[in-house]
Order: C-alpha cells, then structure tokens, then sequence
C-alpha cells in the first residue's frame, strides 16, 4: 500500500545556506517530505534569486535549488532575529550552513553554540576546500572544487586550454554527499540521542567523484591517458571513448579488453586496424602517438555511417554503446522521459507549464514529491506563529527589521 507522505515525513530542517551545493541537500530532503525552513536576508534575500534564466520573476536557478522549502526572513545580526533561529533549533532535526570556515562561530550559529540548545542535532557544514589545509578560509566555487580534485584534467581535450564543464559537477555531487551525510547522521541521533557535525567540502567532494580513476592514478604516480579512457593495463586495456559519426553526431562506446577484438570485426574495422598494426590496444599506454593513431583511425572509420548504425550493432552483441545526446536532446531523451526523470508541470506564478527535474528515486511506498521555491519571506507568519509569536510581535519584527 502506498502512503501519501514522503520517506522524510516529519523531519525538520533549517538552513542558512545559499548558491547551489548549500541547497540542494534540502531541495531533496524536502522532495521526500520533510519540512525545510530556509532562512535568508531580509530584503535580498539568496542572491540566487536572481540567476539564470528569469521567468516573471522566477529564476531557474532558485526554482531548481529551493522547490519545496519555506522562505523565513530573519536578520541574524539583530537579537530578535537569532532568538526566533534558536527558537527553531529547539524544534529540528537537520540545521545547514555554508559558510566559510569560522563565519558561523563568529555570528553565533557555529555547532558547539547550537548543540547546546539541541544535543540531538544534526548540524551540516559545506565548505571549499575544507576544514584544514593552507587554502581552507578562502571561497570557493564549483569551479575550484573541479580545478583541485582532478575533474577538470579527466575532462580536458588534450592540446587545447583546460576549462571547467558546464555542469556543476563539483557543486551537486557535494549535495547529494551532503544529503547521505546527514541520513546517516540522523539515523544515529535518533538511535542514540546524539547529534553530530558533518563537513563535506567541494574539492573533497569531487575527489571522490574521481573514484577508480584517482586510484589507478595514484597507484601508477603517473597522469592517465586522457581524450579518451583507454584504461586497464599495458596487457589487459579497454576503451572508452566518443566518435563523431557521417553526419558529424557523435557516439559514446565503452569495450572491455575481451571486447575489443569482436568488436573490431562485428564493425568491420579490424582489417585496417590489422594492416596500421593496430588491433592491440595496450599500445596506447607505450605512445602518445600510438594512443593518437589508434584514435584517429576509429574517427575515420566510424565517420562513414550514422551512429544509429554504429549503435545498433554494437548493443546487438550486447556491447555497451549510446547516442551523445545535447543537452536539450537529454531532456527529451525517452529514457529520461519514461522514467520521470524530467516533468512538465503548470507554475502557477510563470502562468505556464514548465520542464522541471523529476526524482532520481523511485520508492514503492512512499512518493517523492517536487514542490515549488517559495517567494521570500513567503512563510514568516506561518512559522513565527508556529513558535508562540502573535500577530502583534510579528509586526513589531518587521518594524524593527528583525524579519
């Protein structure tokens, strides 16, 4: 039987976190019903209100970070204002913040203030670079975590300038470690009464992203092959790679070492791959003019058809082997479709339908639910009075610009 409330029912969170990696833990967490309170400056607001493309107001940015969460004013710097945040201290589970190292110490949210008030909470803390290390009180940004961690280099085209992806890859991954972090976190609170701190940071973060490939990396002491990923061993190498195809769309392949040669003749390649010498791939870890060469006369060969034609063969021997899809192609790509990976729902402030990342989970029991980012401020009087503040102290607040 499904339920109709999220795995996070009942769960209560509060931020003071901002731009992308700060937020979207929360934007998650709130998908699958917890109740998340976004704090933010009076007046302003998260400067990210105002980024990307700009819809009647609405921004995509904001949208895609904060759906689902409750906007609350308050202006920390003002008695009043970190009163009303202790008060809701008391009362959660999760608190986040993404403050340089120390800035949340100095304004009075710091872990060892608020543990006090609740010993139970779980208090998340991103950063850069992290918490140690000469660079640690420095901002930073999705670009820094990708620059440090190795992504920007596993991404480069080799003799053209180094530059980081489009995607911030730096920024969600540290989200979505953000979010297990505190899962786990909040498990062990719940099953012993002690809360925790948990620190992430981007280029920590993105580290890991690098997985098998920084291993491998590290145990050679040796930079990988990149512009392609011909990995493994001198004796044992598989490939992954992209290919243009006639019409200049390209095509992604990964082959393992026993699929290497098959494929060569299933593609009818390995003629020409035998007449350059070419049909051992672990020649590419003894050149880079060998790793070129091999490279180079897959591109020729695969050019002379479509990669509808390339694919097809390929996952008919049950090989691994995709269209490189746009990302416009991406959003309409029928597996992400069908999956409900992107919907198209009717916002009501824009006054039309909109494209909006789906779920990545699927529950069998309980639903994950997209919402909406809230106006700011939109929800002070639902949550001052929520704490005991009558309409009379809520209008003092505001006089006294304490919300």
């Amino acid at each position: 039987m499904n339920n109709t409330e999220g795995a996070l029912s009942g769960v209560r969170v509060v931020t003071c976190s901002t731009a992308q990696a700060g937020t979207v833990p929360y934007m998650l967490m709130a998908d699958l019903g917890a109740e998340v309170i976004k704090v933010e400056v009076p007046g302003t607001g998260d400067g990210s209100r105002r980024a990307g493309e700009i819809k009647n107001g609405v921004s995509s940015f904001f949208e895609t970070n904060n759906r689902g969460v409750k906007s609350l004013t308050l202006n920390l710097k003002a008695p009043e204002g970190k009163q009303i945040l202790y008060e809701l201290i008391k009362r959660a589970d999760v608190f986040g913040q993404n403050f340089r190292p120390g800035a949340a110490e100095r304004n009075g949210f710091g872990y060892e203030e608020l543990r006090k008030i609740n010993p139970k909470l779980v208090y998340a803390s991103i950063s850069a670079y992290g918490l140690e290390g000469p660079d640690a009180n420095l901002p930073g940004t999705d670009a820094v975590g990708q620059a440090l961690s190795g992504v920007t280099e596993a991404f480069s085209i080799p003799g053209k300038p180094m530059r980081t992806g489009v995607a911030s890859v730096a920024d969600e991954t540290t989200a979505i470690l953000t979010f297990g972090g505190i899962l786990a976190a909040l498990i062990h609170a719940r099953e012993t009464g002690q809360g925790q701190k948990v620190d992430t940071s981007l280029v920590g973060s993105a580290f890991r992203l690098m997985g098998w490939t920084m291993a491998t990396t590290m145990w050679k002491n040796q930079a990988p092959i990149t512009g392609a990923r011909i990995n493994g061993s001198r004796n044992r190498a598989g490939i992954a790679a992209c290919f243009n195809d006639i019409d200049g769309k390209p095509l992604a392949i990964q082959l393992d070492a026993r699929q290497w040669l098959p494929a060569l003749k299933i593609l009818g390649f390995h003629n020409e791959m035998d007449k350059k010498g070419l049909l051992d791939l672990g020649i590419a870890f003894d050149s880079e003019e060998d790793k070129n060469e091999i490279l180079d006369t897959l591109s020729t060969m695969f050019s002379k058809d479509t990669r509808e034609h390339w694919v097809s063969i390929l996952r008919e021997a049950d090989m691994v082997a995709a269209p490189v899809n746009t990302m416009l192609e991406a959003s309409n790509d029928p597996n992400v479709v069908a999956n409900g990976y992107v919907k198209e729902i009717f916002h009501p402030k824009i006054g039309e339908n909109i494209k909006i990342h789906g779920s990545p989970w699927k529950f069998s029991e309980t639903p994950s639910t997209p919402g909406f980012a809230p106006e700011l401020g939109e929800h002070n009087d639902e949550i001052l009075s929520s704490l005991g503040y009558t309409d009379s102290q809520i209008e003092e607040l505001q006089k006294n610009e304490a919300i």
